[in-house]
């Protein structure tokens, strides 16, 4: 498989790990409150979409 010179963006690929962490922290609170799970998910799509935000700027 070529690129034909063409960078790969792999900045999208930080929405994805972001809800992955929010999901690994609300399993912590899950025991707590189901809405600091649901919470924690939307933080890590918040931070994932921040960082995505970032690094398409560089």
């Amino acid at each position: 498989m070529s690129d034909n010179g063409k960078k790969s963006d792999k900045s999208t690929w930080a929405i994805g790990g972001g809800v992955l962490l929010g999901i690994g922290v609300g399993f912590f609170f899950l025991d707590q409150s189901a809405l600091y799970f649901v919470g924690s998910i939307l933080a890590g799509l918040g931070v994932g979409l921040f960082a995505t935000a970032i690094i398409s700027k560089v």
